[in-house]
């Protein structure tokens, strides 16, 4: 058990950690927090959808046409 691995959590390291929030931030902010995450790994996925619909064409915007050049 002596490997070098990224993110190579035991059940001691996540104690750790969830102890560690629970102090840090409280018991009833924890799930506010969660949610917030959730709900930007959604918004996440649903970009990534948007952008690999083959209809779907990147739309340059008035700024990038028109910055200026320092």
């Amino acid at each position: 058990m002596n490997t070098l691995t990224i993110l190579a959590l035991s059940w001691q390291h996540i104690l750790i950690v969830a102890i560690l929030l629970v102090l840090l931030f409280g018991g009833k902010k924890i799930p506010e927090l969660m949610r917030g995450v959730g709900s930007g790994i959604k918004e996440f996925k649903d970009a990534v959808k948007e952008e690999d619909k083959p209809g779907s064409e990147k739309k340059p915007t008035s700024n990038d046409n028109n910055s200026p050049s320092n």
